[in-house]
C-alpha cells in the first residue's frame, strides 16, 4: 500500500485526474459559497444544477467551472441527476460534492493518490466533522467514531461485512469513476434514496477493497433536527411487515445479479448474504458503534481584530484526527466563508434580528457625540463583524478621532471581506421578512412639510387629543426605558405624558406637571398607582405600555387626526410590530374589533389600547386581582358597561413591541370566566398551551338541527357524505333532509328511498319534480325543516369529528351568533378553507388555503374562534329564525353561487355575528366558484364591505394567499386633514 500527497498524479496535472461533483438545487447561495471554496483547487469541477432557472452569473463568476442546468432532474429525480453526472465526468477518479459541505483539498488528493498507487482499492475517504452555524458562531458535531480503516479482505463478503457493521457513510468518498458509473447504470429506475445508499456500499465493497484514512476528510452541515443516518434507513432494514420484507428481499435479489468479486456463491446464496449484511447494517445504526451525533466545541467570530475563539465542551476525543492546527486553520478558512457568505435558513433567520440591531445602531441623534457614536458601532461590530458597512464606519470614526493604528486594523479586514463576495448587509436584511416591514414602516413617515400641516391642523383644535404613556418599568431597566424614550423624540409627536411606574431608583424627582414623571412603585402596588395616576390625569387618552416598547413615527400623528372627532369611541386597538427572541420583526395586524377573536386570544388582541380616560375611570380602572391580564379585564368590563358600541380599530402599527410569549395565562381564564358569567353562562374556559383560551358556554338546552345536503344525481359525493354524518355525529337530536334536485339516477334514488325507509324517521327525503336553482332547493327544504338551527351541508363534503354538531350549536346558542362555519381540510391534511376574505383578488377568497391543518396561521387565527365576514356554505349553521328573518338564500341573484356569502352579509348586516370555528373540521376541497359576473352582482351589492373586509386589515395584501404585508406606501396625511 502507499500513499503520495501532492497536486500531481503520477506527474499528471489534478484536473486531468480527478472531477469535483457539486450537487446544488434551488440553493444560489449555498452554489456561490461552496465555489469561492473549490476555486482555488486544482480539481475540476462539475456542477449539477437541477434548480427551475439556472445561473448565468454563476458561470461568468467562476469561468473554469463545468456548469450544468438540468432542471428536468428535479428534487425527486436525485438517482437520475446522480446517474447524469457520473456518465459525464472523464476523469478516472471523481467525488460527489453537496453545496453545504466542505470537502478538505488536501485530504481529496491524498485518497485521490492513494487509490491511483493502490489499483485493488475502489473508494477512499477519511473521517467527517459535522458543523451547524449561527448567525455569529459555528457549532461543532463528532460524527464518526474511530474504526477498523483498511478495508482489505481478499474475499468480497467480508470487506461488504466489515464496512457494514462500522458504517461510515461513504457516498462522499473519493471513487473510481467507473465503479460508479457501473453501480448507477445497473441500478433499476426509481429505486428510493435509502436503497440506493445501502446499495451502494454494498456495490463498492462487492467491487474492490476500500480504505479510510486516518486524516480528517470532511465538514459537513447537520440536518436540522436530524442525525446523519437518516432513521428511514433503519425503517427499510428493520420493519417486519410484509411489504418492507418483501422490498428487501426483492433488493437483495437484484444486487445478487450483479457482477462482482462475490463470485464463489449461488444467486440464491448471494441474495441470503445480502440479506445478512443489511442486518449487520442495521445493527450498526441501532448501536451507534461507528456513528454518533455529539456536540464537541463552539466557535465565536465577534472581533474583526482576532481570529475565530473556540469554547470545548467537556467531552473530547482525541483520538480522532481533528486535533491539530492545520485542521483548526481549514476550520477558520471555513467559517469566514460561512460568515463572510451566510445561506443556511437557521443562520439567516438568525442574522435577521442582528442586521437589523446594526440598522438601527448605525443611526446618529442630534445629541450625539464622537464617543456615543463610537460606542454603538462598537455594539454594531459585536453582534456581526462581518457587515462590512459596519467595519466601514468604524474604521472612519477612528481615524477622525486620531486612531490610526486601530484604524488600519480594520482596513485591513475590510480588504480580507473583499477578498470574497461579501454579503451587502442592507440588500440582505431588505430580503427578510424584518427588512421588509422595516421599509414599510419608513414609507410611512410624515416629511416635514405633512409633520407642518398635521401641527397647524392641531393647533387649531387646541391641539388635538392628548395622550397618556403609563409606562411599567418593573425590572429598572434603564436601557429599556431610553429606548422607549428615543423613540418618542424620533417621532415629531409631542402631544404626550409618560409616566413611568419603575421598581427602581428614581433617576429624579418629578411632578405630574413633567412630560416625564417618575413614580415608585412596588410588584404590589402598581396596579393602584396605575389607578392613581389615571383618575388625576388630564389626558385624554391612556395608554398601557412597558419599558423596551418603541413608538413609530406614524402612530401617535395618525391617531392624534383620527380621534379628534371620534365622539362616542371609548377605546381603540391599533396595529403593531413584534420583536421576536432573536431581533427579527414581525407584523401584527388585527381585524376591526372581532369580540370572539379577543374572547380567544387576548394574548394579541387586547394589548396595548388606547383608552378613553373617563371611561377608564368610569369602569372602576384596573384591576389587581388581574395583574397579569390588566387590559384584557378593562376591556370585558367595558363590554359589560356599555355592550360592543365605542370598540374601534386603527388600522396603523403605533409600537414596536417585544413579542409576548404565547403561554396559558391563568388571570386571564379566569376574568373570562367572570365576564362570561355576567352575560348568563356558567361556560367552562380551557388555556390553550399555545396562550388561546377556548369556551364552551355549557348551554342549557340541546336544540334539534336540521341538516340539509342536496342531491344532484351525484350518488358517489352522497354516499360518502351522508355515511360519514350517520357514523360520524355524536349529537343525535337531528334529522337529515335530503333535497333530491330531480334526479334522474334510478340507482341513486333507490338507494336514497331505501336510506329514508331504514332510518326511523331521521332521515327525509324531498324529491323535486323539477330542476331548482341550489339557493332555490335548499330554501325549500329549510322551508320544511323542523329544527331550530339549519346546517347546510355540501353534498362532497365528509364529517371529520364526531363533536361537530355540538361544537357549532356551542357557538350557535349565542344570542349575538348568526351564523358559524368551519374549517375546511382535504385529504392530505391541507387547509382548503377557514372563513373567507371579501376582495382578496378583488373576490372572495378562501383563507390559509395550503396550509397544514395544524399550523397556527397569522396571529395564531387558524387556532381560535374569530368573527368573520363570512364563511363557507359547505358546512354552515344558523338559526332558523334568522335564516327566515332576512330571507334566506337569495335564489334570484345568486341562485347557483355565493349564496352562502351573500346570507353571511345579510346576517351580519342584521346586527349578528358570523363565528369562524376551528373546533369543526369538514373534509371538502374547498374550491370556490369562479363566476365573474355573479361575483361582479355580489361586489356591487356588498361594496362598502369588499372595500374593507372588517375581519381582515387595510395594511395586508388584496393579492395572493392572504394575511401578508401589503405594498409599502406614505399614508395619505392631506386626506386626513381634509
Amino acid at each position: 500500500m502507499q500513499v503520495q500527497s501532492n497536486n500531481q498524479i503520477n506527474g499528471r496535472p489534478l484536473n486531468e485526474m480527478f472531477t469535483v461533483v457539486v450537487i446544488t438545487h434551488n440553493r444560489t447561495a449555498f452554489l456561490r459559497r461552496t465555489l469561492q471554496y473549490y476555486s482555488n483547487y486544482d480539481a475540476k469541477v462539475l456542477v449539477l444544477d437541477s434548480s427551475s432557472q439556472d445561473h448565468e452569473s454563476v458561470v461568468s463568476d467562476f469561468p473554469s467551472i463545468d456548469y450544468r442546468h438540468v432542471p428536468q432532474y428535479s428534487y425527486n429525480g436525485f438517482q437520475q441527476k446522480l446517474a447524469y453526472g457520473v456518465s459525464q465526468v472523464t476523469t478516472p477518479y471523481m467525488v460527489l460534492a453537496s453545496d453545504d459541505d466542505f470537502l478538505l483539498h488536501d485530504a481529496l488528493t491524498d485518497s485521490v493518490n492513494f487509490l491511483e498507487a493502490n489499483p485493488d482499492y475502489g473508494m477512499c475517504h477519511g473521517y467527517c466533522l459535522m458543523y451547524l452555524t449561527h448567525s455569529n458562531n459555528v457549532q461543532y458535531y463528532r460524527r464518526d467514531k474511530k474504526v477498523k480503516e483498511d478495508y482489505n479482505a481478499e474475499r468480497a463478503q467480508d470487506r461488504v461485512l466489515d464496512y457494514m457493521g462500522q458504517y461510515i457513510p461513504p457516498f462522499y468518498a473519493v471513487q473510481r469513476t467507473s465503479l460508479l458509473r457501473d453501480w448507477y447504470e445497473a441500478l433499476p429506475q426509481g429505486t428510493i434514496f435509502e436503497w440506493q445508499e445501502i446499495g451502494h456500499v454494498y456495490y463498492m465493497l462487492a467491487r474492490a477493497k476500500a480504505r479510510i484514512l486516518p486524516i480528517p476528510y470532511v465538514v459537513r452541515e447537520v440536518n436540522y433536527g436530524r442525525s446523519e443516518h437518516n432513521t428511514e434507513i433503519i425503517h427499510v432494514l428493520r420493519f417486519t411487515d410484509a411489504r418492507s420484507v418483501a422490498e428487501r428481499e426483492r433488493f437483495a435479489g437484484f444486487l445478487a445479479t450483479l457482477p462482482t468479486q462475490i463470485s464463489d456463491l449461488s444467486p440464491e446464496q448471494t441474495a441470503s448474504f445480502a440479506l445478512d449484511s443489511f442486518q449487520v447494517f442495521a445493527d450498526s445504526l441501532v448501536t451507534r458503534n461507528a456513528l454518533t451525533i455529539e456536540p464537541i466545541f463552539e466557535s465565536y467570530w465577534n472581533d474583526p481584530t482576532t481570529g475565530p475563539k473556540r469554547i470545548f465542551g467537556k467531552a473530547q476525543y482525541v483520538e480522532m484526527p481533528f486535533y491539530n492546527q492545520a485542521f483548526f486553520d481549514h476550520l477558520t478558512e471555513f467559517e469566514f466563508l460561512l460568515h463572510a457568505m451566510p445561506a443556511g435558513r437557521l443562520q439567516l433567520e438568525e442574522m435577521e434580528g442582528a442586521l437589523l440591531k446594526q440598522h438601527m445602531l448605525q443611526r446618529t441623534f442630534s445629541n450625539d457625540t464622537p464617543e456615543t457614536v463610537q460606542n454603538r458601532l462598537l455594539e454594531a461590530i459585536r453582534l456581526g463583524a462581518f457587515n462590512r458597512h459596519v467595519v466601514q464606519k468604524m474604521a472612519r470614526q477612528l481615524q477622525d478621532l486620531g486612531h490610526s493604528a486601530d484604524a488600519q486594523i480594520l482596513t485591513d479586514w475590510i480588504a480580507r471581506l473583499d477578498s470574497v463576495p461579501t454579503f451587502d448587509s442592507r440588500q440582505l436584511l431588505d430580503s427578510m421578512p424584518t427588512g421588509t416591514l422595516l421599509n414599510w414602516l419608513e414609507a410611512r413617515q410624515p416629511n416635514d412639510t405633512a409633520i407642518r400641516k398635521i401641527n397647524q391642523h392641531l393647533a387649531t383644535h387646541e391641539g388635538g387629543p392628548q395622550f397618556g404613556i403609563l409606562l411599567l418599568d418593573l425590572d429598572a431597566d434603564m436601557n429599556k426605558l431610553q429606548a422607549t424614550f428615543d423613540s418618542l423624540m424620533d417621532s415629531a409627536f409631542r402631544a404626550f405624558k409618560v409616566v413611568v411606574f419603575t421598581t427602581g431608583e428614581l433617576p429624579e424627582i418629578t411632578t405630574e406637571q413633567n412630560t416625564v414623571h417618575f413614580i415608585k412603585v412596588s410588584a404590589g402596588n402598581y396596579v393602584d398607582k396605575l389607578n392613581q395616576v389615571a383618575q388625576r390625569s388630564s389626558v385624554d387618552w391612556l395608554l398601557l405600555a412597558e419599558a423596551g416598547d418603541e413608538f413609530t413615527s406614524a402612530g401617535f400623528l395618525r391617531a392624534s387626526l383620527e380621534l379628534l372627532n371620534a365622539e362616542g369611541c371609548r377605546a381603540v386597538a391599533m396595529d403593531e410590530i413584534h420583536r421576536h427572541g432573536h431581533g427579527s420583526l414581525s407584523d401584527v395586524f388585527r381585524p376591526a374589533f372581532n369580540l370572539d377573536l379577543l374572547q380567544s386570544l387576548p394574548v394579541l388582541a387586547a394589548r396595548h389600547w388606547l383608552v378613553r380616560r373617563e371611561t377608564l375611570v368610569e369602569v372602576g380602572g384596573y384591576a389587581r386581582e388581574y395583574s397579569h391580564a390588566l387590559e384584557f379585564d378593562l376591556l370585558l368590563r367595558l363590554i359589560e358597561a356599555g355592550g360592543l358600541a365605542g370598540l374601534a380599530h386603527l388600522a396603523e402599527p403605533l409600537l414596536i413591541t417585544a413579542a409576548p410569549t404565547m403561554e396559558p395565562n391563568e388571570h386571564a381564564r379566569q376574568t373570562l370566566v367572570r365576564h362570561l358569567a355576567t352575560r348568563g353562562y356558567q361556560a367552562q374556559v380551557t388555556a390553550e398551551a399555545f396562550g388561546g383560551l377556548r369556551i364552551d358556554y355549557r348551554h342549557a338546552t340541546r336544540p334539534k338541527v336540521s341538516i340539509i345536503v342536496a342531491s344532484d344525481d351525484n350518488q358517489e359525493q352522497m354516499q360518502r357524505c351522508l355515511v360519514s354524518v350517520l357514523q360520524r355525529t355524536r349529537y343525535q337530536n337531528n334529522e337529515i333532509i335530503i333535497a333530491d334536485n330531480h334526479s334522474q339516477s334510478t340507482e341513486l334514488l333507490a338507494w336514497l328511498e331505501n336510506l329514508e325507509q331504514n332510518a326511523r324517521g331521521r332521515i327525509r327525503l324531498i324529491k323535486n319534480q323539477q330542476r331548482l336553482s341550489a339557493s332555490a332547493l335548499l330554501n325549500l327544504a329549510a322551508e320544511q325543516a323542523q329544527g331550530e338551527y339549519l346546517v347546510l351541508l355540501a353534498a362532497d363534503a365528509e364529517v371529520v369529528n364526531a363533536n361537530w354538531l355540538e361544537a357549532l350549536l356551542n357557538q350557535a346558542q349565542r344570542p349575538e351568533v348568526g351564523v358559524v362555519g368551519a374549517k375546511l381540510v382535504d385529504r392530505e391534511g391541507s387547509v382548503t378553507g377557514a372563513g373567507l376574505i371579501l376582495g382578496l383578488e378583488s373576490g372572495v377568497t378562501s383563507a390559509f388555503v395550503g396550509e397544514k391543518k395544524d399550523a397556527t396561521g397569522y396571529m395564531h387565527r387558524l387556532l381560535v374562534e374569530q368573527n368573520c365576514s363570512a364563511v363557507s356554505g359547505a358546512c354552515l349553521m344558523v338559526r332558523k329564525e334568522v335564516f327566515d328573518a332576512v330571507g334566506g338564500l337569495d335564489r334570484e341573484h345568486f341562485a347557483e353561487v355565493f349564496a352562502d356569502v351573500d346570507l353571511c352579509l345579510k346576517v351580519a348586516e342584521a346586527g349578528l355575528l358570523i363565528v369562524w370555528t376551528p373546533q369543526v373540521q369538514i373534509a371538502h376541497p374547498g374550491t370556490l366558484a369562479d363566476d365573474p359576473q355573479v361575483k361582479a352582482a355580489l361586489r356591487d351589492k356588498w361594496q362598502a364591505r369588499f372595500a374593507h373586509d372588517v375581519a381582515y386589515n387595510q395594511n395586508l395584501s388584496l393579492t395572493g394567499k392572504g394575511f401578508t404585508l401589503g405594498e409599502a406606501s406614505s399614508i395619505d396625511w392631506a386626506q386626513l386633514l381634509a
